[in-house]
């Protein structure tokens, strides 16, 4: 199974998972003429998305045109394409659907969104299985036989400590981070609590532009796994 990043940040996200047989997308944050430098549009058999902020389903309206839409009906409803609209499919937590190849099963995240979610990608042709979820304080479930992670690490608090005490970062900023997104120690956390077992590669997304360090999270990730580790960057 390889997973590709074509935009990890605030400022758009997108994903492309692919078997040999299927291709799907994660997100569609960023504008399709970024999305057709990595596939052709009409190859794609699905587009899954986590929750409605602007940064990961923006683009909805003008993907669906190609493919079809998957997302929980708190999402759908704050997104700028209809839950009953043609192509688009409500979804919901620990219920598992097919797209081809790909057997999904959605589990809930906790975020500032109406309903949001992650996702664990299994394929029927390669018989890997996917773990992805983003935007996102803390997740209950734990998962074994996982071969890929794809996780958020946006921030470490020492980081953003340093920038809310320097008054580069308003306190109010500082408060929804804590609130929605998935810390450096929680990361870790999240990931010990796992079957690492047969995992070939991690993959850290979402990086805050100004309260992150993209070496640091990788060292520190790859010390404590001992597996392969990938930070996603735009």
């Amino acid at each position: 199974m390889i997973f590709k990043s074509l935009a990890s940040s605030s400022r758009g996200n997108c994903y492309l998972i692919q078997d040999g047989i299927s291709s799907l997308l994660l997100e569609c944050g960023i504008k399709l003429s970024k999305i057709r430098q990595a596939i052709n549009l009409n190859e794609i058999d699905g587009c899954l998305i986590t929750h409605e902020h602007k940064d990961h389903s923006g683009y909805a309206k003008e993907i669906i045109k190609y493919t079809g839409v998957y997302a929980s009906k708190g999402t759908l409803s704050k997104t700028d394409v209809s839950p009953y609209e043609y192509r688009t499919t409500e979804i919901k937590s620990g219920k598992p659907f097919k797209i081809n190849t790909f057997t999904i099963v959605p589990f809930e995240t906790e975020h500032d969104a109406e309903e949001p979610l992650g996702y664990l990608i299994k394929s029927s042709a390669t018989d890997k299985k996917l773990l992805f979820a983003t935007d996102t304080y803390y997740i209950k479930n734990q998962f074994k036989g996982l071969n890929i992670i794809a996780v958020e690490c946006n921030y470490a608090s020492d980081i953003l400590k340093a920038n809310v005490d320097a008054g580069r970062i308003p306190k109010v900023v500082a408060r929804r981070l804590f609130e929605s997104h998935f810390e450096l120690e929680n990361v870790k956390k999240f990931l010990m609590a796992q079957d690492l077992s047969t995992v070939e590669a991690i993959y850290l997304l979402h990086l805050s532009d100004g309260n992150s360090d993209a070496k640091r999270f990788k060292k520190e990730i790859m010390e404590l796994t001992g597996k392969i580790v990938y930070v996603c960057e735009s």
